[in-house]
């Protein structure tokens, strides 16, 4: 089996790639996230981010199975990023307030040295709950909404802020475990004990 390389610096991926028991190591991506939107839909782009991540580190390996990820929130065909500013955040939670949102995470496995590459996706829906201004004001203050995109992390205390989704609740956190792992499955890669 290629030694598994996660390229992304995210705690989050970290974590639950570490629950599937398959031994790994972690290489950052340094790709600039610049690519053309052009005609592209959220899905194919979340597809072309985590493409690029995973070519990206890929290419300073001379083997191994580079898992890349990218995650975007979409309403109303709106990409929601990470907020640059407190202000930011607060208009992302307000928006979000009281409707549904699609959470999306593009998955990229790139083989080393030009081999195979797959890519797909994972499509979650999440519903909030109505906010009161109050409560979108504590969620800030936690600091929690800066780093994620959509501003709110579903793991988190953000937990609160959910109503109910319909689809994978681990690509909500960033790494849908189940695509992931029928992926690498079909590669070869078992589970441990």
């Amino acid at each position: 089996m290629l030694q598994l390389v996660l390229a992304s610096a995210s705690p989050r991926r970290r974590e639950l790639l570490e629950r599937l028991g398959i031994p790994f190591k972690v290489s950052v991506s340094k790709a600039e996230e610049n690519i053309d939107r052009g005609n592209l839909t959220p899905e194919q782009l979340a597809r072309e981010l985590a493409l690029l991540k995973a070519k990206d580190v890929a290419r300073t390996l001379e083997d191994g199975l580079v898992i890349g990820a990218d995650t975007i929130v979409v309403l109303d065909d709106e990409i929601l990023g990470k907020p640059k500013s407190r202000e930011e955040a607060g208009r992302m939670l307000h928006l979000l307030s009281g409707r549904s949102h699609q959470v999306i995470t593009g998955l990229a496995l790139v083989e080393a040295g030009g081999g195979r590459v797959q890519l797909t996706s994972e499509v979650t829906t999440v519903w909030f709950r109505r906010l009161d201004p109050g409560e979108v004001e504590w969620y800030l203050d936690t600091g929690e909404p800066m780093d994620k995109a959509g501003a709110y992390g579903i793991q988190g205390k953000g937990s609160i802020l959910v109503d109910r989704i319909e689809g994978c609740y681990f690509n909500v956190v960033g790494l849908p475990l189940t695509r992931l792992y029928l992926m690498l499955k079909e590669r070869g890669y078992r589970l441990s004990r």
